[in-house]
This record gives structure tokens, C-alpha cells and sequence, in this order.
């Protein structure tokens, strides 16, 4: 597993405007508010504390952008889901990822968290439709697959695949920050999409 050299965090960004605009290339990482996508940021990078994690829904509330070894960006997206804000905060949040998600042409890969423990909800349809929509390759990270047995986690993924619709070579990661399951995978995924295009 190739773990980047440097990973610095760059900056929140509540408007488009403030968006880094030197064309590297991005990976999004998107779930609801409590399937441990900060936790898995974390992970990822080897760093307890790179991405802030809460045991409030909702702590992530702006865009983040991580800078990975000067070459390329992974980004931290708002939780969507149950979160305990105001209305008027959920829909800036939506109206913000909905800019990035559409818009942004340095999008390479969306990283999808979900929770293994569960069927996907309808927000986690609508999400995938919208990345769909918009053509961004989608991977699948099942999140919290440690606390599931190997032939209940089986039968959730089955389930999470037809649920999504997915076609038998969309590539679903089972993941675990506790047992470090999937990592290496995800990061392989990772470096294929962040490569130099010729």
C-alpha cells in the first residue's frame, strides 16, 4: 500500500468560489452523517486526527480539501442524512455538494460510504443517482464491516448490490478502520484515478 508522503489539509470551503482552482485532481468522499467518513479519511491517510471526527452527526459542515504529496486532492464533503441542524443549513449544505458534484471537471472518483450494518437508505439512492447523473465513477466503501459476521456481512453486501442497482463489476470495498479491512484497496482505487492522463 502506497500511504502518500505528505497530506496537508488546504482549506473549508462554504462557497464554489473558494474551490482550489490549480486543476489537480480530486477524490470525494461522500456518505451520511454518521457512517465514519472522517474516520476513514483518517485511515487512509495514517493520521489520527487529519480529518476532524465527532460523535455528533453533521460535524463536517463546510467542503474540506486535503492536499495529497502536491499531486492531487482528497476532498471531505458534508454528512448527509439525520444531522441535528437547522433546515436552512441542511439545504446550503445540499445546494454546496450539488455544485461540486455537477460542476467540478477535476473530479476523478467519488468514494460512497456506507454502512454495512444497513440496507442503503433513500438519501444513499439518491446520491448514487446523482453521481450517475452527473457520469462521476462511484466507489462502494462498506463501512463498520467489523462488526459483522463474514456471512452477515455476505448477505448485506448482496443486499446492498441489488438495492443500488449495481452491475456485477461494480467493485463494492468492504472497510474497517478497527481492523484496517479495505484500505489498501481503496488507496489502489485511488492512485489508479489520480494517475497522470495522457
Amino acid at each position: 500500500m502506497m500511504r502518500p508522503v505528505s497530506a496537508q489539509f488546504l482549506r473549508s470551503a462554504m462557497d464554489p468560489a473558494h474551490f482550489p482552482r490549480d486543476g489537480k485532481p480530486e477524490i470525494a468522499f461522500i456518505g451520511r452523517s454518521n457512517v465514519g467518513k472522517s474516520s476513514l479519511l483518517n485511515a487512509l491517510l495514517g493520521r489520527q486526527e487529519m480529518a476532524r471526527t465527532s460523535s455528533t452527526p453533521g460535524k463536517t459542515q463546510c467542503i474540506n480539501f486535503f492536499d495529497i504529496d502536491r499531486r492531487y486532492y482528497l476532498v471531505d464533503l458534508p454528512g448527509y442524512g439525520f444531522a441535528k441542524v437547522p433546515k436552512s443549513v441542511k439545504d446550503a449544505w445540499n445546494r454546496l455538494m450539488h455544485q461540486y458534484l455537477t460542476d467540478r471537471e477535476t473530479l476523478r472518483l467519488a468514494v460512497l460510504l456506507l454502512d454495512a450494518r444497513h440496507a442503503p437508505s433513500e438519501a444513499d439512492l439518491g446520491m448514487l443517482g446523482m453521481l450517475e447523473d452527473n457520469a462521476v465513477p462511484t466507489l462502494i466503501a462498506a463501512t463498520k464491516s467489523d462488526k459483522l459476521s463474514n456471512n452477515q456481512l455476505q448477505n448485506s453486501l448482496r443486499t446492498m448490490r441489488k438495492s443500488l442497482d449495481l452491475d456485477a463489476e461494480a467493485l463494492v470495498v468492504p472497510c474497517s478502520t478497527v481492523t484496517g479491512r479495505g484500505i489498501k484497496e481503496v488507496w489502489q482505487v485511488v492512485l489508479e484515478q489520480v494517475a497522470p492522463r495522457g
